[in-house]
């Protein structure tokens, strides 16, 4: 599965983003659309991590989905 993919169905992908990173918001994930840029972003805020960490844990989630 690629990102497109991902952005495309966002409202599909969206609940399953919100099971994984609990700490962001319903209204957050509606706002970004599924940029991942974005994603990435908010995990940083939330969970205190670095970018890097950040894009790391979004590929894994999208390996697994």
């Amino acid at each position: 599965m690629n990102w497109n993919q991902i952005e495309g169905n966002w409202k599909q992908f969206k609940g399953k983003a919100l099971a994984q990173w609990g700490k962001l918001t319903d209204d957050e994930l509606d706002q970004i659309e599924g940029r991942q840029t974005e994603l990435a972003g908010l995990i940083q805020e939330r969970y205190g991590k670095t970018e890097e960490e950040a894009k790391r844990e979004i590929d894994d989630w999208m390996g697994r989905i």
